[in-house]
């Protein structure tokens, strides 16, 4: 609905009353006189065109100062808070971005696809708390739990491997400790973890079966992705002077026994991803989480609707010049 900003300026329009007085008078007086003995003869004689014609110009003045002060007052949509019932769940992802997510045994390397995926996942759940954590040799939030998916997903997308900014390695129970730090304050009754990782826990503060415990004690479930194929892959060994990735195909190691008692001890569930096709419908199978009610806050924001009284000003001003300094022949 439209409203005035500054209604008070309707006020303004009392203006007119003066104006047209002052028209009044002006024309009455400003047309030249003569003495004749009679008017008789002249009564019946038309009224020129151009006299009513220039009416019409007074009135487009106006007209033209109506729009002004409806401009003035500022006609727009308020802003507004509107609350609803939602059903939602809170989840962070936890990524591994260390090097060997580089390997390419997906297309075109398994973190472009597990990106490619979560960035999928995201977009499709529009009430949810979701959140961002990297993790390889130490891990760091990324992005904190938020409603806006467009802002989740261009984080997805920017994610890069761990090399030049932090420590390599696989820190399981770093990124696993994180998330439950930003996941544990949340409203929703359900929370939940999703780890994706390729590897073995080999560095880091925090033991993953440590972190699972944690979790358990918070009510948070967490589900493991295991991230490679079965067998080899290639997989980044070294950078070459020209800055290009060196690849050699090695063994995929991935622990999957400690993923799968993290799942276990916090009632989620594990997940092997031996291609990005198997990671799809993991994430379509995780998409079925157990959702709460929540109530939601959003917020519209003002928006100025002055343009088309803009454009009537402008188009009343050009039809009044035109009149004036054509059919009336007054000069500038």
């Amino acid at each position: 609905m439209i409203h005035l900003a500054r209604p008070y300026l309707l006020w303004l329009f009392l203006l007119f009353v003066p104006l047209i007085a002052w028209y009044v008078y002006h024309y009455r007086n400003s047309e030249p006189t003569m003495r004749v003995s009679s008017t008789r003869s002249m009564a019946k004689l038309p009224t020129s065109w151009k006299v009513w014609f220039k009416h019409l110009m007074f009135a487009v003045q106006l007209a033209a100062l109506g729009c002004l002060i409806v401009i003035l007052c500022r006609p727009q949509s308020h802003d507004s808070w509107a609350t609803s019932d939602v059903e939602g769940t809170d989840i962070m992802v936890a990524l591994d971005v260390s090097t060997s997510m580089l390997a390419k045994d997906f297309t075109p390397n398994r973190l472009e696809a597990a990106k490619d995926v979560a960035t999928r996942f995201v977009t499709g759940r529009d009430h949810d708390n979701i959140g961002l954590v990297l993790f390889a040799g130490e891990s760091f939030t990324q992005v904190p739990m938020t409603m806006d998916n467009a802002t989740l997903v261009n984080a997805i997308q920017g994610v890069n491997v761990s090399l030049g900014y932090i420590e390599d390695g696989t820190a399981i129970g770093d990124g696993i400790a994180t998330a439950i730090n930003r996941i544990k304050d949340g409203k929703a009754v359900s929370k939940s973890i999703i780890l994706l990782t390729d590897g073995s826990n080999n560095t880091g503060v925090v033991a993953p079966l440590t972190a699972a415990e944690i979790a358990k004690r918070f009510d948070i479930k967490i589900y493991t992705i295991g991230v490679g194929s079965n067998g080899s892959a290639p997989y980044p060994v070294a950078i070459d002077y020209a800055g290009n990735i060196q690849y050699q195909t090695m063994p995929v190691v991935i622990d999957e026994a400690t993923l799968q008692q993290i799942a276990n001890a916090t009632g989620g569930k594990y997940f092997r991803a031996t291609s990005k096709g198997t990671l799809a419908s993991i994430f379509k199978e995780i998409d079925t989480l157990e959702k709460t009610h929540m109530d939601v806050q959003r917020f519209s924001h003002t928006e100025d609707h002055y343009h088309p009284w803009a454009i009537a000003l402008l188009v009343l001003l050009l039809v009044w010049m035109v009149g004036e300094y054509t059919v009336l022949r007054h000069i500038p």
